[in-house]
């Protein structure tokens, strides 16, 4: 990775008819770049399927393999109400999971590409409250703390030993 300061063009006096005679120099300093993950993408819109199997099918992905799966809304032609079935994987996973899903769903067709994905540097790091000890996922970019976030499942459950609300746990977990 550069950042692009100069760039030159030239051409040379020889003409061969198979090979172009033009050169490009391109000048710049070397720049740091959080280095890019590729992963696939694999998408289908889905209208003819009995809700209640969209979860089992989010289950089955992510216990083969998938690192993100997600559902979002979508209008369907003939102005049908639809879901658009999202999972993110390694690209060695697409045939797998593209099994998983024709198997789980009622899709007929898939789409697939390849992307980069970048992800912060992310650590679980326990804290002492007063109500007890809650998991806060710390995220840093370049070492240096973006957020830090309490563990749901940890406050929910503290709130239901000490009879609080989950908001209120969560409200201690943030303030120790």
């Amino acid at each position: 990775a550069m950042s692009v300061e100069r760039v030159g063009y030239g051409a040379g006096e020889r003409d061969d008819p198979s090979t172009p005679n033009v050169l490009r120099v391109l000048i710049g300093r070397s720049v740091d770049r959080a280095e890019a993950e590729r992963v696939t993408v694999i998408e289908c819109e889905i209208d003819d399927m009995n809700p209640q199997i969209f979860g089992v099918a989010m289950e089955r992905l992510y216990a083969a393999g998938a690192l993100e799966v997600f559902y979002v809304s979508a209008q369907m032609k003939k102005n049908r109400p639809g879901t658009l079935l999202t999972v993110v994987c390694a690209p060695a996973l697409r045939a797998q999971l593209a099994d998983v899903i024709f198997r789980e769903t009622t899709t007929i067709g898939l789409r697939h590409y390849e992307v980069d994905r970048e992800c912060l540097q992310r650590e679980m790091v326990t804290v002492e409250t007063p109500v007890g000890a809650v998991r806060f996922k710390v995220v840093r970019r370049d070492g240096r703390v973006i957020n830090a976030v309490p563990e749901f499942e940890d406050c929910v459950k503290l709130a239901s030993a000490n009879k609080l609300s989950v908001k209120e746990v969560q409200a201690i977990a943030v303030q120790a």
